[in-house]
């Protein structure tokens, strides 16, 4: 899975999908040793005045070095330790996104993100209402968004999911990576895993409802998703080639994720699933639960899901659906999900991987998982096999 991204913005002017793909106007994306050292001289070489954004123990893990770095190059810098909530989780919520506002001057110029998903969020939403850069440095190859422009946040109480930008650059040091905590890589594959379901969405979402789809992209994605489940061993023994494969894929799906423009290639029902999950938690004062940990336990309900009903569903609304085309789509749609593979093979790799293949083992009840699959459909505007079967099947036990 080599690539650039001049490689990727080429491809992506040539793609004959017909939509418009938007440039990747990242300028570096470096995933190697020792790669704190060529982030500080990054941000030498293009500002005088920034601010490092972590939590605890991210800034223990890289932000400390890198603010040393900093300094030895006579780079002024702030310093924004993110506060946990009463669970001792970091939330991206309002309160925490005012706690990053405050901590930049009118001096900051970039923020460096160091850390995994949701001090990426916080940087991402600060920096483009401040209307300055942010570099990312991921302390953990834990989710895919670290390229993405979408900024996922708790306002009020709901997941919401707004369009920023993404990073000028990427520093990954696969140093950084080996020390982190072995669930952090399983919650990374868990994400990826997501990808089965996420792309079979897509494809969904096109062949029934005509929403915008890109057959490269879908490729790209797929691709991303394919590596990690050959390397998975690799990626479970946590050394530096499993969790460079890992951070890689995060990476490329991310940046499907940019060039699309939108979230369709990486998130469908099992992230809406795993959203409300989220806010549940949330909202009944419980721990928060890593997101690639959702999304894989996530992913295993909606494959059997859609493999027990979608299709039965559709065929029952033969002659009468008042589509065009009816039946070819309910044909394309079988071998859609003749690819999909069944929810034991998805238990299968996130247990070679260390992850969490229940939503039991996060605690997340049979009563939440029930009450998620007939209302999650609606966080986004997406025709994704779920809404499908909450909008057609008028009923539960169809889901179930």
């Amino acid at each position: 899975m080599d690539w650039t991204i001049e490689e990727l913005n080429h491809l992506a002017a040539e793609c004959s999908c017909g939509l418009t793909h938007h440039p990747i106007e990242i300028r570096e994306i470096v995933v190697e040793p020792d790669a704190l050292r060529r982030a500080a001289a990054f941000v030498k070489s293009s500002f005088q005045h920034v601010c490092i954004f972590a939590d605890a123990n991210t800034f223990r893990a890289a932000g400390q070095e890198l603010a040393n770095r900093l300094k030895e190059l006579a780079v002024t810098l702030s310093v924004c330790i993110m506060e946990p909530d009463v669970n001792g989780d970091v939330v991206a919520d309002e309160r925490t996104l005012v706690q990053g506002f405050l901590a930049c001057s009118p001096q900051t110029e970039a923020i460096l993100a160091v850390g995994a998903g949701t001090v990426h969020d916080i940087a991402r939403f600060c920096s483009f209402k401040m209307r300055i850069p942010f570099i990312s440095i991921p302390t953990a190859a834990s989710v895919d968004g670290f390229t993405s422009a979408g900024a996922p946040l708790i306002v009020r109480g709901v997941k919401q999911t707004f369009q920023t930008q993404a990073p000028i650059a990427v520093f990954a040091d696969v140093n950084v990576l080996v020390q982190a905590p072995r669930r952090l890589a399983a919650s990374g594959f868990g994400d990826m895993i997501g990808k089965f379901t996420s792309l079979a969405d897509w494809n969904f979402g096109h062949l029934v409802a005509d929403e915008p789809y890109c057959p490269w992209i879908a490729t790209l994605t797929a691709k991303a998703l394919e590596t990690c489940v050959d390397h998975v061993h690799e990626i479970q023994a946590g050394g530096p080639e499993g969790l460079s494969i890992l951070m890689r894929a995060l990476i490329l799906s991310g940046l499907a994720m940019l060039l699309f423009g939108q979230s369709y290639p990486a998130s469908g029902g099992e992230h809406h699933l795993s959203h409300d999950w989220e806010m549940e938690l949330l909202r009944t004062g419980k721990p928060q639960v890593l997101h690639g940990l959702k999304v894989g336990a996530a992913s295993v309900v909606i494959a059997e899901t859609y493999k027990k009903n979608v299709l039965a569903v559709m065929q029952s609304l033969e002659g009468r659906s008042g589509q065009e085309g009816y039946a070819e789509r309910v044909e394309a749609v079988s071998h859609l999900l003749a690819g999909l593979p069944s929810a034991d093979d998805i238990r299968a790799w996130i247990r070679l991987a260390g992850g969490v293949e229940e939503p039991a083992e996060l605690g997340i009840d049979a009563a939440l998982v029930a009450a998620s699959l007939t209302r999650a459909h609606r966080l986004r505007n997406r025709y994704t096999m779920l809404r499908f079967l909450n909008e057609k099947a008028r009923g539960v036990p169809k889901l179930q």
